[in-house]
Parts: structure tokens; sequence; C-alpha cells
């Protein structure tokens, strides 16, 4: 490994520890490093941790599963971006532009409102998420005028706000007094009240399209040739271009479907872990799912305790990743470098 790509690793590891400890340790109920350790090593051993029961029952009930959740939808996030941005050669591109994180909201909001379980929730997610990427890529394809970068996004934007219709419409029409109250918070983005039992549909999803992208890390380099020069060398482009679509807008769906819409993740995200490690996918994406994890860690820590309520993820992630667009897209030279 490259001396740079190490230290990016150890920059990536060190800010993920440091946003661990964070999230641990800061709140109403403040944990002290060394409580924290001790509560872990009690853990690992079996022995008593000698700590007042509420400690233990913050960390592993309360604050455990909210920081399990916000590790595994950054790092989903930031693995889907990562994906999309080089198969469709645009850094650009990430889920929320593409549309994937809108059509798996509207499939999430449309289960929401049916009543459904949290998997039927999923499935709708992932459905939704599918035919909007899908969308706009087929459009995007269409449309050969003028700069690909400007017209995928413009193609994405146009999907988006579609879907956001149609999420409007299902909010119309939900029950005013019940349905609607939770579509509306669940679609500003919180890990609030995340449970143990949230975590089994969420880890899933998220482990095995993240294990399909880290498995095809290698070949996302060859996609992001231009589609001559990738079937040159020996790739069925077409199979592979469904499967790495498809392990993207699961990972996408299945954080849609738990923490709602939060936006700009896997636009910053790999673009800091590119700065870090470099360009080939081998290292990139192991990287971003580092990277995305403690992202979103910190924001939600940011959330809980910077006012006297709880600010909604979506908030604080366009916040931070507004500016950074405009400057991404003031500074793009045409398409994919």
């Amino acid at each position: 490994m490259p001396p740079s790509s190490l230290r990016g690793n150890l920059i990536a590891f060190g800010l993920l520890a440091l946003a661990v400890l964070l999230a641990f340790g800061l709140g109403r109920f403040p944990v002290g490093p060394g409580e924290l350790g001790r509560l872990i090593w009690a853990g690992l051993t079996g022995q008593a941790s000698g700590l007042p029961p509420q400690v233990e029952t913050v960390i592993w009930n309360i604050r455990g599963p909210r920081v399990i959740a916000a590790l595994l939808c950054g790092a989903a996030l930031a693995v889907a971006g990562t994906a999309f941005q080089g198969l469709f050669r645009n850094p650009l591109v990430s889920p929320d532009i593409l549309g994937a994180s809108s059509g798996a909201a509207l499939g999430a909001v449309i289960g929401i409102y049916f009543s459904l379980g949290i998997i039927g929730i999923q499935f709708a997610a992932f459905a939704g998420g599918l035919v909007a990427v899908g969308a706009v890529y087929a459009i995007g394809s269409g449309l050969r005028r003028g700069d690909p970068v400007l017209v995928l996004v413009l193609t994405g934007v146009v999907v988006g706000s579609l879907l956001g219709a149609g999420i409007g419409l299902v909010k119309y029409w939900a029950d005013p007094y019940n349905q609607l109250p939770a579509m509306t918070f669940w679609l500003l983005g919180s890990l609030a009240g995340t449970a143990k039992p949230d975590l089994v549909p969420l880890l899933g999803p998220v482990l095995l399209g993240s294990a399909v992208l880290v498995a095809l890390r290698w070949r996302m380099n060859a996609m992001s040739l231009p589609e001559e020069e990738a079937r040159a060398l020996g790739l069925s482009t077409g199979p592979l271009r469904v499967a790495i679509v498809a392990a993207a807008t699961l990972v996408t769906a299945a954080s849609v479907a738990a923490a709602g819409i939060i936006g700009w993740v896997g636009l910053v995200v790999p673009h800091l872990a590119r700065f870090l490690v470099g360009p080939d996918f081998g290292r990139l994406v192991p990287t971003a799912a580092i990277l995305g994890g403690g992202y979103l860690l910190i924001i939600d820590t940011l959330a809980r305790t910077v006012g006297p309520v709880e600010t909604p993820l979506g908030i604080l992630t366009a916040v931070i990743g507004t500016p950074f667009f405009i400057w991404l897209l003031a500074s793009a030279r045409g398409g994919w470098s």
C-alpha cells in the first residue's frame, strides 16, 4: 500500500474513533472515556463494570443502537455515492441527486401510508429507488445533446422533483393525526428512538449491498472508463452495471427506510475519501465507508447536542453539503476525472 494511502486510511480511522468517542460521551448524560472503556472491557470479558446501572443503560440501550445505525447509514450512503460516481463517470453524482433517495423515500412513504411493517417499507423503498435511478439513467442516456454531466444532473433534478410531488400527494392523502406527522418527521432524517430491534432490518441489506460493492471495487476502475474501453478489457458491462446499481440502491433504500432522507453524504464523503487515498476504487470504496460512518456519526452527535431540541439530520447535512456542492460545481471541468 502506498504511503499516502496508508496515511489517508490512518486519518480515516482516527476520525472514526474520535466520532465514536464523542457519540458515546456527549449528551445530557455525559460518559467519560474511562467509563466507556470499563464498559467495553466488561462486555468483552463478562465481568461486572462496577458502574451505576444508568450508565450501562445509556450506553448499551440508548446510544449504542443509535451509534451503530449512524455508522451503517453513513457508510451505506458514502459507498453508494462512490459507486454511482464511478459508474456514471460523473463527480457530481450522488444517491440523492440521481433520485435514489427520493425514489426510496416515495416508496417508504407509500409503505407508511399502507401501514406496512419495516420489511415491507424497505422493500417498497428499494423498488422506488431502483425505478428512480433507472429512469434518470435512461433519460440522461437518451439526451445526448450538450454536456453529459449537466444533462445527468438536470435529469436527476427533474425526476427528483416529480418524485417529490408524489411524496407530497401521499402526504396530502395521509391521516393528518397519525400518519402525516410520522411522515414529516421521518422525511427530515432522524435516528432518534433507534432501538436494538431496528438494527436487524438495517444490518442485513447494508452488509449485503456493501459486500457486493466492495467485491466489485476493482472492476469499478474499468467501469469508470468509456463503454468501448471497458468492453475491450473483457468486462460484461451490462450485468456488471445492473449489479452495481442494484447494490448501491439497496444500501441507499435501507438507509432511507431506517433514517429518512439524509442528503449530501453520498456526494461529499467520496470526494473526501478520494482526497485521502486517490481515485483507485480498490482503496476508495473501503475508505469512503469508514469516512461515511464517522461523518454521519458526528452529524448525529451535533443534531442531539447543539440545541434544546434535536435537529433533523437532513438539515445539518444540507448546511454543510450545499456550499461544498457549489464549490465542486464551480471547479468541475468537463466530467469525470
